[in-house]
Order: C-alpha cells, then structure tokens, then sequence
C-alpha cells in the first residue's frame, strides 16, 4: 500500500499497558466497590421491578440489571486476570437478588404477586445475570486460546 507509517516508530505509550503502576491495596478496593455496585443493583433492580406503563407491567428493570452487571463485570476484568475474581460483582448481585425473595421482618416480601408477577424473581436473575455470565464464559474461553497458543 505505501510506506505512509513504516518510517515511523510506535507511538504507543507504555504507561498506558503497563500495570506496574497499580498497586494491589487499590485493586482490592476497587473490586470491594464493584462488589458493593453489585448489591446495590439487586436492591435498586428488585424495587423497581414492578414497574407499570399505565397499565401494563413493564420489568425494564430486569434489563437494565443485566446491562449493569454485565458493565461491572467487565470493569472488574480490567483490574484482574483471575475470571473467577472478576465474577465478584455478579455473585454479590446473585447472593442479594437471592436474600431478596425470602421474606423479610414482619413477613414483608420484595417479590410478591399473582399471575406474571409471581415469575418476575426469575425473570430477574435469569435476565439480570445472563449477559454478565455470557461475558465471563467468552472472556474464560478466550483467555484459555491464548495460553494454549503460548506454548
């Protein structure tokens, strides 16, 4: 095609691939606040399940779950190598939608409900947690081809 670059050295900065900058107290905080984000997704996720547009029930928070953990998931990839250390967020966010369909003190409920309403807590896991375990299993996969196509 030309030698429009190849005269050109790499411009790319190595401060910004290598993490020899980061210590591990840091790490562990943000994997702790990622983790925090997780429950604080189910609690936020499971009140506004029930959410009606005029009439109809409309469980956009289920989705919007799944896009959330599936971003938290990815952040903390960013800052470990270890798939099952960045699933930290998701089995917080599991464990709480979990602890969430036991009734609470007093006999409160957060999942309550006849007809459909009586299927939003597995609609929630299901579509709260499907693309962040989507994730980890392609992120596993694919960590899995380079080592084999290291040695």
């Amino acid at each position: 095609m030309g030698r429009g670059l190849a005269d050109r050295a790499a411009r790319q900065r190595p401060d910004l691939t290598d993490d020899r900058g980061v210590d591990s107290a840091s790490r562990v905080i943000v994997l702790a606040l990622l983790a925090v984000d997780g429950v604080i997704c189910a609690v936020m996720s499971a009140l506004l399940l029930p959410l009606y547009i005029g009439v109809i029930p409309f469980p956009i928070s289920a989705i919007v779950a799944g896009l959330v953990n599936l971003a938290l998931v990815w952040a903390a990839s960013q800052w470990t190598t270890e798939t099952r250390i960045a699933a930290l967020p998701l089995w917080t966010w599991l464990i709480t939608a979990g602890l969430l369909t036991f009734g609470g003190p007093g006999g409160d409920i957060m999942f309550g409900g006849s007809g459909w309403r009586a299927f939003y807590p597995i609609l929630l896991i299901a579509v709260g947690a499907a693309p962040a375990a989507w994730f980890l299993v392609r992120h596993n996969d694919a960590k899995l081809r380079r080592a084999q196509a290291n040695r």
